[in-house]
């Protein structure tokens, strides 16, 4: 399954402070911090890992769904759509969200 690159690309330029690796998975890309999922991208879609405390009140922000990749909604991870992260400002202020709950997890 492809991915947006382009969209790849602007999260790589969003976490360059960050120590992160990447890894294809979930039919996409995925960035690692300190060895535990923190977002990605699956086909023009952005996913993150916001954590079961910060997930209901974002699932309802503009653009969030629930990740539901394998037919059930994994509680903590999200889906943005691609026009909810069309700006450099936007897609950061997302992926801090991430970071603010993975920077939290035991190293892997």
């Amino acid at each position: 399954m492809a991915y947006d690159e382009k969209l790849a690309q602007r999260v790589r330029r969003a976490l360059k402070d960050e120590a992160v690796t990447e890894k294809k998975m979930f039919g996409g890309i995925c960035f690692l911090l300190n060895g535990a999922m923190l977002c990605g991208v699956t086909r023009d879609t952005l996913m993150l890992r916001v954590g079961p405390d910060a997930y209901a009140t974002l699932l309802h922000e503009p653009g969030a769904r629930e990740m539901d990749f394998t037919g059930k909604p994994m509680k903590g991870m999200l889906y943005v759509a691609p026009d909810a992260v069309a700006d450099a400002r936007s897609l950061s202020r997302w992926i801090a969200r991430a970071v603010a709950f993975v920077g939290t997890l035991p190293s892997k």
